[in-house]
């Protein structure tokens, strides 16, 4: 019997992937969020008119904001009505601990936008060094603030024109059998009321909710292009850049002496050395801005890079891998108590990737792509349309364990994958996922450790002996390798 698993926007609308390429949208999973997210330097660095307008209204509304945390008190149903924002969960991006469904800007995140403002924004518009005002100024002087945050920001901001440009592509290319007028709420701005208004789209729908598209040349991986890790990095490149002679030899002079007190300073004590050069002068800060400006191409083909990457992972390979699982007929229909369901699953996954040509899900241009999302996202596809109930990283108090499996209180397991390049191996094989255990009262787990190499696998099996670990059944390796793999003809 013929199985059709569907897992992309184009195989539940029925629209030939190649019609979403020609649009520019980028194909996400409706079975799981995908690590991408809507970065605004690629649309201040865009040379379509159009991006460049929508980070004009993003700089145009935190001036908004800006001036509203100046003039006074901003009460709680100002910060509820004007600072937080849902997460737009409808892009299938971001890769949430479950489905799509994230946390969104809320009263915690107003609040810290609502006291930095005055200090972050207060030149918006008037800048003296870098060329433009960016959002991402508020990720580099308050910590904690990252990138979901400033992606969550920025969607919201932007999201009539993504409703519209859904809305283009379904009104052109989808049947209307899948898609209905939505009424959506805080699709724009109205800055005589000072209240976000609604408006209705004609959208695509799926279980019950609409379908965002976004397009690809607006988004990226791993970090926003301003963020404040290269801002440490970068640092000595910044300093550099300082057209100010005497600004320069300042933080020079200051930098060299924190950094004396340290006789070999750790890569930690050097961070918060720059950290403390940077609170001091806050003005690097501008010519940090300055700098990755003046980069803007390179950020543009980063971005191009990490999209084009995550689309053949996620969207092209994923599709190969699922094709090879449906060739095992009884795959999709898997029961049991959950470890042996479990089980079953990481078996047929190993055999895919070791025996059948899986391997290549992890390579992109012949080079392995070592992250542990990325083989979340591979098993959480496993078990599509099973009835036991899959939660990734499940966290019961004592840290996150990647999936949690239950079917009732009394049948749950836990699964753990692990790299085997993973410096932390050792003790989570040790300690980490009893307490897991325990924390989720359950007492069945698997461990299930991927190496790309023949020293990774070396690696785990001396872990595996200093540990009494080597017959341990519910510990499962999968062989990652290509150079001891069929060839593509016979895979």
């Amino acid at each position: 019997m013929s199985i059709m698993v569907k897992i992309h926007f184009s195989d539940y609308f029925e629209i030939p992937p190649k019609i979403l390429g020609r649009y520019g949208a980028f194909n996400v999973s409706l079975i799981t969020d995908l690590p991408l997210f809507i970065d605004p330097f690629n649309l201040f660095n865009s040379k379509k008119r159009s991006y460049r307008q929508l980070h004009d209204n993003i700089i145009r509304y935190l001036k908004f904001l800006r001036d509203k945390s100046t003039s006074g008190y901003v009460d709680i149903g100002l910060l509820k009505g004007l600072y937080t924002f849902k997460e737009v969960d409808q892009n299938w991006l971001g890769f949430s601990a479950k489905g799509n469904k994230g946390r969104g800007l809320g009263l915690d995140f107003a609040r810290s936008l609502n006291r930095n403002l005055n200090v972050i924004f207060s030149d918006f518009g008037e800048e003296k060094i870098a060329s433009g005002s960016h959002l991402e100024k508020l990720c580099l002087i308050k910590r904690g603030v990252g990138k979901d945050n400033i992606s969550d920001f920025t969607t919201n901001l932007i999201k009539e024109f993504l409703l519209s440009y859904t809305q283009g592509f379904t009104q052109q290319y989808i049947d209307k059998k899948y898609r209905r007028p939505q009424a959506v709420k805080k699709v724009r701005f109205n800055y005589a009321t000072e209240t976000w208004e609604s408006a209705t789209f004609e959208l695509p729908f799926f279980n019950g909710d609409y379908v965002l598209l976004t397009p690809k040349d607006i988004l990226t991986r791993d970090d926003v292009w301003i963020n404040r890790t290269d801002l440490t990095s970068d640092f000595m490149q910044i300093t550099e850049s300082v057209d100010n002679d005497q600004l320069r030899a300042q933080i020079n002079s200051y930098l060299i002496k924190r950094l004396s007190h340290y006789k070999y300073p750790t890569e930690k004590q050097r961070k918060g050395v720059i950290n403390s050069v940077v609170e001091k002068y806050p003005e690097l800060i501008e010519y940090y801005i300055r700098y990755k400006e003046r980069r803007g191409t390179e950020a543009r083909m980063i971005s191009q890079e990490r999209t084009s990457e995550s689309e053949t992972l996620f969207v092209k390979q994923v599709i190969e891998l699922v094709s090879r699982l449906l060739k095992q007929t009884n795959f999709y229909g898997l029961s049991g108590d959950t470890i042996e369901e479990a089980r079953k699953r990481v078996e047929f996954l190993k055999d895919v990737i070791e025996n059948k040509g899986g391997h290549r899900v992890f390579y992109v241009k012949n080079k392995p792509i070592r992250r542990e999302s990325d083989l979340h996202i591979m098993y959480r596809l496993t078990w599509y349309g099973s009835l036991v109930d899959v939660t990734r990283e499940a966290n019961d108090g004592r840290g996150p364990v990647d999936f949690k499996l239950s079917r009732g209180s009394g049948d749950k397991s836990l699964v753990e994958f692990k790299l085997a390049s993973n410096p932390q191996l050792k003790r989570n094989l040790d300690k980490q996922v009893s307490i897991y255990e325990k924390a989720s009262d359950t007492t069945e787990s698997l461990k299930v450790i991927v190496y790309f190499s023949g020293e990774e696998l070396e690696r785990v099996e001396s872990i595996l002996k200093d540990l009494v670990l080597e017959s341990d059944k519910n510990i499962i390796l999968i062989d990652a390798r290509t150079d001891n793999k069929p060839s593509g003809s016979n895979a």
